[in-house]
């Protein structure tokens, strides 16, 4: 059987070769239809052939050493929303639908899904959920994860299967939703996501506040009173020096505080901020479409295509307890000055995931990102790359050493996928 015989030829186009990302295939393949994901892996899967899957192409530097694999699954046309109960806020959609188109279709109906993913006009829910995506707002929203409360997944081999349910309080039994989350498509193909929703907030509001670098270690004992505190903000980022001027022309250690909710708590945290933060502390108010634009900008930080210069560009996730922020931002701070390369870092005081973004030229790049991953393990957490061009991810390992619960995930991936067929290498330990 040929791949014409699964699909149709129009369905099917020859893809060239040598992207700087890899992550290819040899024929890109455009299903319209979760049988027809079924029948492209069942043929997959008979006859030894490799998968890689794309959707909006956001993630193709994150992970995996191959130039191409036999075909690249592309969701791009499986795409759009299924199903949408506002009273029971969930939102049922294909897994190629972008998120930006998401948002805006219910927002027509005043809710939104609170996540905060980078590049929204371009990623898709499916890659979104395969890589457990979140953004500065994770503090109170959580990651991707969080929002799932059911899937249908096609299996490498073409079996398919439903996690969870398309209700909010869903608990029976084994919550399945979790083995695929953030799974980086290693163990089946996303055909359908149930998310479930909240209410747009009626006021917004960032606030911005900084310290000089002489200063700056007093934002410690006021972030540990802040979160002792009955406020509850949306995010509580910390941007060292460089990224605080590249955003919002203010080069110190900056807090990014954003607060979602009826005007009146969101007046009294505003309030709070001012009757509580140190006299050294400069404060910067944004509302409306200046906020909107700050975190626009925010979301387009990682890079998510090759770089049209002699310097390349990496992407660099940690996750510490998170006090340790201030140390990674610090690291940062240092590594801009001194490595060569433009190093600019956020990271979240109430959650303790912190991103890094890199660019310069590949040896300068290459010890800033393990400098980087050094501080995270010595600080007893861990660092993983997130964007690298495919050259340089087969010099440095994108996960770092194997974490002692290897075993169990590699035996999850042995049992789903025997063949290796499905995004081999993108996982954890190569998986």
């Amino acid at each position: 059987m040929e791949l014409e015989e699964v699909v149709s030829p129009q369905q099917i186009m020859k893809t060239a070769q040598g992207h700087a990302l890899g992550n290819g295939g040899e024929h890109t393949v455009y299903p319209e239809t979760e049988d027809e994901i079924a029948r492209i892996l069942t043929y997959a899967s008979e006859n030894g052939k490799s998968v890689s899957i794309i959707g909006g192409g956001t993630k193709r530097g994150f992970g995996g050493t191959k130039d191409s694999d036999d075909i690249l699954l592309s969701l791009e046309k499986f795409a759009g929303v299924i199903e949408h109960v506002p009273g029971d806020m969930t939102v049922t959609v294909k897994p190629g639908t972008v998120m930006k188109d998401i948002q805006e279709f219910l927002a027509g109906h005043n809710q939104m899904i609170s996540l905060d993913p980078e590049w929204p006009e371009y990623a898709t829910i499916g890659g979104i959920v395969a890589s457990n995506s979140s953004g500065p707002k994770r503090l109170k929203y959580g990651s991707a994860r969080d929002h799932v409360i059911g899937m249908r997944v096609v299996y490498p081999d073409g079996r398919i299967t439903r996690t969870g349910g398309k209700v909010v309080k869903n608990v029976a039994g084994y919550d399945m939703n979790k083995l695929f989350v953030g799974s980086m498509g290693t163990l089946g193909v996303i055909s359908e996501i149930t998310l479930k929703l909240r209410p747009l907030p009626k006021q917004e509001k960032l606030v911005l506040l900084s310290f000089s670098k002489e200063n700056w270690e007093k934002l410690r004992p006021f972030t540990v009173s802040f979160l002792d505190s009955t406020i509850e903000p949306v995010s509580l980022e910390l941007m060292n020096p460089a990224l605080s001027k590249k955003l919002a022309d203010i080069e110190s250690y900056t807090l990014a505080v954003a607060f979602e909710d009826v005007e009146s708590a969101v007046a009294f945290q505003e309030n709070w901020l001012v009757e509580n933060k140190p006299s050294e502390m400069n404060m910067t108010v944004m509302e409306k479409e200046e906020a909107v634009s700050f975190w626009k900008r925010f979301t387009e930080l990682s890079p998510k295509d090759p770089s049209s210069s002699s310097d390349i560009r990496a992407s660099v996730k940690t996750g510490s307890k998170n006090m340790d922020v201030f140390h990674l931002m610090v690291e940062a701070d240092r590594l801009h000055h001194e490595s060569g390369a433009a190093v600019y870092g956020h990271g979240g005081l109430g959650h303790g995931v912190a991103k890094m973004y890199i660019e310069g030229p590949e040896d300068k790049v290459i010890t800033a990102v393990k400098s980087i991953r050094a501080k995270a393990e010595e600080l007893g957490g861990y660092a993983v790359i997130t964007h690298l061009p495919l050259a340089v991810r087969r010099q440095i390992s994108v996960w770092g050493n194997q974490p002692s619960y290897f075993f169990l995930l590699s035996g999850i991936k042995k049992q789903a996928d025997p063949e290796k067929i499905l995004n081999t290498g993108r996982f954890v330990g190569g998986i």
